[in-house]
């Protein structure tokens, strides 16, 4: 592939719902820029971008691929991101790299959620954007519902370029509305033909809010539209491409992916309509100055690059996809890694067509490439030269909020299973693995249930190692409502010296739940020796670590020892330990013990119309809404406090709730009693956790 400067550079991110057509989109641009001679599909596995094999058994894109297709002379970089909310972490990467964006619309099903999120994203990236509007060859594919839906919802922005024309219910060609000219598809080319006259009212409505549009650019315009002057095309092509990169209008474009119909008029509307990287913003900070670090894709400024994405395959390797933020990135250069504080040379430069490299010699400024076998670059780095040493901003990848437990089925395989999730993490940074050392589990936390099920499928077809997933043991904690005062005797006689340990003490509450346990001695007259009061402390220490109710971490117990008796020969510090450990046990279980459980504080943000059923629904799991505040977009943000145990599925309930609309988030606020019936059902199921505990001593 040929070299391009950034002036010939477009990187553009395919949005979009789960099923849209992103993907044989993607083909067909492939196929008319002639890096393939036929056009794959997704039933039969042989796509371009969906290459990876959970993708294909699956046939859904779950991470996102980089397919270059060069279009008049022009390089334009095609990020083809997923459409399900389960891999949104993909798609943060994808848009952070991008500088324009796609979004497809199903024109069967019209707009969906995903087609929301699409553009809401463009709104918080500030993205310019299209609109195209697939499967028109479909009998009920309705392109006017998609441009009626889409101006209901974002006003007099959205603006139409083109306009089908059907024959007997069939898609046969498209008007263009700029240049008000019919083209009928004749095999793979395209004849003007006459504009059929049942969509005359419609081109004129479109033309003349395109006119507006581009008489808005300028006073001079302005004058001469109103003045009854006629703008030329170059004229009106012109102040598009201004009113398409500010964002004051949104193309629709349509077509069928299948028949490659509409597809080539969406390439030229790429190059002609979407921006650069010239003239685009991007600072860092020169660390070596301290100061901003302007690079904005200048290709006469010290070289630095962005790692905006990490691909680690068991079959291709791994390779670390940058985007060149300054300067020229040549094979062969010295690059300097600050976050990890390492220096190495640039092996081979390569371009990524979904899965096959492709070796170039140079990319400049503002263009996406792959840099193979970086051993230290994760995601999210900065390369940079020591000399000119940068640092670029992280993107902002979602939190996961999903989790389960798991285990290694083969336990031979555990350090395998670590290794292989460690890769798959610095690929994914919406999965992290955490060692719950506390509850002596390992939890794998995700974007949602299908994302966790993808991650065990992987380890399994990949990397030959099986998990398995079940639900999380809640994190309880034990503590006591009252006071108890109890008396243990540890005596043991056996040939030699004896054992003897008498300790009387009081158990009550000590108000504070952050900490296990507080002792105190008020002994007096020298009935327990000093030197055995530490011993005594430390039976309370072993004690509060597994609680006699239900085996789980002791908090807020207060001990005060005040009275015992030893024996100047058979005590020990071992005897009162285990005296100690007796007396917590009884005095625990006659101060009113009770379970707490963690309660976090959570966050919902849904559209106005579901408030009523999500709040419905954390009525049910023993949520308490705390308050209610409206956002931006019509939705609601519901604030409530839950406890912990009641969140596990949440993420699927509430999006099956909200048609896949709403959102949470939630952190640990505090521990809180345990209502009763699940306080006994708990003890129950932990009885023999209890009975083993018991015969530990």
């Amino acid at each position: 592939m040929n070299v391009y400067t950034t002036d010939k550079i477009r990187n553009i991110v395919l949005l979009g719902h789960g099923g849209s057509g992103k993907t044989s989109l993607v083909e067909a641009m492939a196929y008319l820029g002639g890096i393939t001679s036929r056009m794959g599909k997704i039933a039969d596995k042989n796509t371009i971008s969906d290459f990876g094999k959970e993708e294909q058994k699956r046939q859904f894109s779950i991470s996102t691929s980089l397919v270059p297709i060069e279009w008049d002379g022009v390089k334009i970089n095609i990020l083809d991101a997923p459409g399900y909310f389960d891999f949104v972490g993909e798609v943060e990467e994808a848009v952070s790299a991008a500088d324009a964006a796609i979004i497809v619309v199903n024109g069967k099903a019209g707009i969906e959620v995903g087609t929301k999120k699409a553009w809401e994203l463009c709104e918080k990236y500030k993205l310019p954007r299209m609109f195209f509007v697939t499967h028109m060859d479909i009998d009920n594919a309705s392109y006017r519902q998609v441009v009626e839906d889409l101006t209901a919802l974002y006003g007099k922005k959205i603006a139409p370029f083109h306009l089908p024309i059907r024959e007997n219910e069939k898609f046969v060609g498209y008007i263009n509305v700029i240049s008000q000219t019919g083209n009928r598809w004749v095999g793979k080319d395209v004849e003007e033909c006459e504009i059929p006259e049942y969509n005359k009212a419609n081109l004129e409505l479109c033309r003349d809010t395109l006119m507006e549009t581009v008489a808005e650019t300028s006073e001079e315009m302005m004058e001469r539209y109103f003045n009854g002057d006629t703008f030329s095309e170059a004229e009106i092509r012109s102040a598009l491409r201004i009113n398409v990169n500010d964002g004051s209008i949104v193309p629709i474009s349509m077509g069928s992916n299948l028949l490659c119909q509409g597809v080539y008029t969406l390439l030229d509307d790429i190059v002609k309509y979407m921006p650069s990287p010239e003239n685009q913003e991007i600072a860092g900070v020169n660390l070596k100055t301290n100061e901003i670090f302007e690079a904005n894709y200048d290709f006469s400024k010290a070289k630095s690059a962005y790692v905006f994405k990490t691909i680690v395959d068991p079959f291709i390797g791994k390779y670390s996809l940058i985007k060149v933020c300054s300067g020229v990135l040549k094979a062969e250069d010295m690059i300097y890694n600050k976050d990890k504080d390492i220096e190495e040379k640039l092996g081979k430069i390569y371009i990524l067509q979904g899965n096959k490299p492709i070796e170039v010699q140079e990319l400049h400024a503002g263009d996406i490439g792959a840099i193979a076998k970086l051993t230290a670059a994760r995601t999210g780095n900065t390369l940079s030269t020591k000399a000119t040493t940068i640092q670029y901003g992280k993107t902002e990848i979602s939190t996961p909020y999903t989790y389960m437990r798991y285990k290694v089925k083969n336990k031979a395989e555990i350090d395998k299973a670590a290794q292989a999730l460690q890769k798959m993490m610095h690929e994914d940074l919406t999965l992290k693995s955490v060692n719950d050392m506390e509850n002596g589990q390992m939890l794998l936390y995700g974007m949602g249930d299908q994302h966790l099920e993808i991650v065990c499928s992987r380890l399994l077809n990949e990397y030959k190692v099986e998990i398995e997933l079940s639900k999380p043991k809640i994190a309880f904690r034990e503590t006591i409502k009252k006071k108890s005062d109890v008396e243990s005797k540890y005596k043991k006689q056996s040939g030699g010296h004896g054992q003897y340990g008498h300790v009387k003490m009081r158990f009550e509450p000590s108000g504070d739940l952050e900490t296990p346990y507080v002792f105190e001695q008020v002994v007096v007259g020298g009935a327990v020796p000093k030197n055995f009061f530490p011993a005594v402390e430390k039976g309370m220490q072993e004690s509060v670590q597994k609680g006699p109710l239900a085996a789980y971490p002791v908090v807020g117990v207060k001990g005060t020892l005040y009275d015992g008796s030893y024996h100047s020969v058979d005590s020990s510090e071992m005897a009162f330990k285990k005296a100690t450990i007796q007396a917590f046990k009884k005095g625990f279980m006659e101060a009113g013990p009770v379970l707490l459980e963690p309660i976090a504080s959570l966050k919902v943000i849904v559209p106005d119309e579901f408030t009523g059923d999500v709040m419905g629904d954390l009525n049910k799991r023993r949520g308490r809404v705390m308050g209610m505040t409206p956002v931006s977009g019509g939705k609601e943000l519901v604030e409530a406090e839950i406890p912990m145990m009641s969140l596990h599925g949440y993420c699927t309930v509430l999006r099956s709730m909200t048609g896949g609309y709403g959102e949470y988030s939630y952190e640990f606020v505090r521990y809180e009693q345990t209502p009763n019936e699940i306080q006994e059902a708990e003890v129950k199921a932990r009885a023999a956790k209890v009975a083993e505990n018991q015969d530990d001593d």
